[in-house]
Parts: C-alpha cells; sequence; structure tokens
C-alpha cells in the first residue's frame, strides 16, 4: 500500500485570537507522525473561488484498478488540518480495511466567514471526494463521512447538504443548531466556553438575531430533512454528561436524530430537557440491552433507532466511539436500507473530543 500524490501545505490563519491561539498550540503539539502525515498532504484546487485547499489523501494500491470504498474523515471545531489525530482513526481504519481516505481542512477553525459550515467549507469536502474519484478508482455506493464535535456539525451538515454524494454518515457530540449553541455558550453553566460564541459571531457576521439567515444555513437542523427523504444511514452518538463536561449539551443530538426520525419515535423537548439537566435518561427510556463496543465503564444509557438513524448516549462527555462509528459504516450501501447489525464482539470504549 502507498500514499498518492504527495505535495506541500498551506498554513489557515484564524480570523479570531482564540482560534489563533489555538492553532499556535496545534502546531507546537505535532503528533510523532507529522512527518508521515506530511506524506499525504496534497492540494484540493476548490471549485467555488479557485484556491488550493490542503486535504490528506491516501488510498491502497489496489486503487488504480480496483473500486474501493472512501472514508472521508474530519477535524474538529477549533482546529485546522494540522491536528492530526483527528483524522487518525479513519485513517487507520481505511488501512487495514484496504479503503481510500480523505482528511479536508474545510476552511480550517469555524471562526471565519468561510469556515463554519459555509457554503467553501461544504464545497470543499465535496471537491474532496471528486479529487480521490479523479486520482483512484472509488466505490461510488460507498462514501463515507465521520466526524465528532465541530466534525459532528460538518458530517450531518453534508448528509443534508450532499445526500447524493454519501451513503451513511457518523456523528459525534455533533453542534446541530448554530444559534442555540450561541445560547448555550453564554450560559454560566460547567462545560461552557464563551469563546465559542464570539467564534460563531465571528463566522456568522454577528449574533443569531443579527444574522439569522447565516446561523439557520450553516445548521444541519436545516437541512436535514433532505437526508430523510433519501435515507441516507446516520449514526449519532454523545456523551450524557456533554454540556457539563463539556461544551455541547445533549439536547442537538437528540433533536438531529428527530430531524432524521419518524414522528412516532421521536424524543419529546419534555425528554430531552430532563436528560440535560439530570446527566440521566428517564426510565422509560433507558436501555436494557447489550451493545458489544460500549463496556461497563461506557455504558449506553440510551438508544433509540429509526428509519435511517440511530442514536446512543452513552456514560461518557464530549466524546464519540470511533470503532462503533466505522463498523456501521461499513454496513451500509448507497440506496440500500440502513444496516443496524452489530458483530457479536467489538472494541468497547469511547474516545473523548478535542473541541
Amino acid at each position: 500500500m502507498q500514499a498518492f500524490n504527495r505535495i506541500g501545505s498551506v498554513v489557515v490563519t484564524a480570523a479570531v485570537a482564540a482560534a489563533a491561539a489555538v492553532l499556535e498550540g496545534a502546531q507546537e503539539n505535532k503528533p510523532k507522525d507529522w512527518e508521515e502525515w506530511q506524506g499525504y498532504l496534497v492540494q484540493v484546487r476548490s471549485t467555488l473561488d479557485g484556491t488550493d485547499q490542503p486535504c490528506y489523501f491516501w488510498a491502497p494500491e489496489k486503487a488504480s484498478t480496483q473500486a474501493v470504498p472512501l472514508i472521508v474523515g474530519l477535524h474538529t471545531w477549533s482546529y485546522d488540518y494540522r491536528n492530526a489525530s483527528n483524522y487518525r482513526p479513519a485513517l487507520q481504519y481505511a488501512k487495514k480495511s484496504g479503503w481510500a481516505f480523505v482528511g479536508p481542512n474545510f476552511r480550517g477553525p469555524n471562526s471565519t466567514p468561510q469556515g463554519c459550515g459555509s457554503d467553501l467549507a461544504v464545497q470543499d469536502i465535496v471537491d474532496a471526494v471528486d479529487y480521490a474519484k479523479g486520482r483512484v478508482k472509488i466505490d461510488g455506493s460507498r462514501v463515507y463521512i465521520i466526524g465528532g464535535s465541530g466534525g459532528g456539525h460538518m458530517t450531518l451538515l453534508m448528509l443534508g447538504r450532499h445526500p447524493e454524494v454519501f451513503a451513511a454518515g457518523a456523528a459525534f457530540c455533533p453542534i446541530t443548531d448554530l444559534a442555540r449553541w450561541h445560547a448555550d455558550s453564554l450560559e454560566k453553566h460547567p462545560g461552557r466556553g464563551r469563546g465559542y460564541a464570539k467564534m460563531l459571531e465571528s463566522a456568522c457576521g454577528g449574533t443569531p438575531s443579527e444574522s439569522k439567515k447565516e446561523y439557520d444555513h450553516r445548521s444541519p437542523l436545516s437541512w436535514l430533512s433532505r437526508a430523510r427523504d433519501r435515507q441516507v444511514p446516520a449514526y449519532i452518538c454523545t456523551g450524557i454528561h456533554d454540556g457539563w463536561k463539556g461544551s455541547v449539551p445533549v439536547g442537538h443530538s437528540i433533536r438531529a436524530f428527530n430531524a432524521l426520525a419518524d414522528g412516532k419515535d421521536r424524543i419529546s423537548e419534555a425528554d430531552i430537557a430532563f436528560i440535560e439537566a439530570n446527566q440521566a435518561v428517564p426510565e422509560a427510556l433507558a436501555f436494557k440491552d447489550a451493545d458489544p463496543f460500549y463496556n461497563e465503564k461506557t455504558r449506553v444509557h440510551l438508544r433509540r433507532t429509526s428509519g435511517c438513524v440511530r442514536l446512543t448516549i452513552f456514560e461518557g462527555g464530549h466524546g464519540g466511539n470511533f470503532p462503533a462509528g466505522l463498523d456501521f459504516l461499513s454496513r451500509q450501501r448507497k440506496g440500500a436500507p440502513a444496516d443496524w447489525t452489530l458483530p457479536a464482539k467489538g472494541s468497547g470504549g469511547s474516545t473523548e473530543l478535542t473541541r
């Protein structure tokens, strides 16, 4: 196996001081395999503004003659492509499974008008998929997307904006309503950070009352009906303590589930309020079965499946479960009903995510 098309990098500069500090820290804490990641770095020309955008790309040798699945891995909210740890689970799975991989930058941290779910950021991900398709053979019925936190936000946004591209997506602790998260971030509450509200204002051109259309346009909840109409399978999970130990209340994940689920299976706003306030689920919603991807330490509190979507709320904070999400993705095919099969054994655990 080998990497294709090795080129240099482009540095993305943040527009606000908080994001700049995050980037500086990311550069100072480069992973031990940083040089290896440079070998995967390519430049993808944006079909919207003509700029070259950094993106990681890897494909197995067999992809030159045989169509393989493609996994799109995404970075988190405050980081850019230089924090390679956000892409690593997807790349490792691709190498193990013989899939191709792309890790787009999609305009870096969500603190500029060009980032944060903008049309440019959305197109960067589509362009990254097309880049891979233009260089190796990709099975168009098996293009997947995965990410957590800001990457979860973008995963769900992409399923709604471009349901024709993806066979399925896995989103961990996603931000799904930017106006709501702006308000969440201003609350005096454990785990919340006012810096996120400032990032949103910088990206969207003001507060939600000043720039409602921008907040709505960049929010997955505005678009998920398109994914539901196309029945694009989605795996959504989050830790029950997020919002307390972490900055994204679990209601963001639950409301995304509701947007994709059949009406009879949706979770009420009263139950969402109970879960967020008590870091526990009502007894009537409690999960009683077992899942091989979650152990006693990360036990599942709530599990609901409806049509093309599954929601899992587990014991944890701002995090996700890459083994569970990747196994789910591997079972999906474009145009086929969602496959919710679980293996007899799995890697139980969760991954805390940077924000």
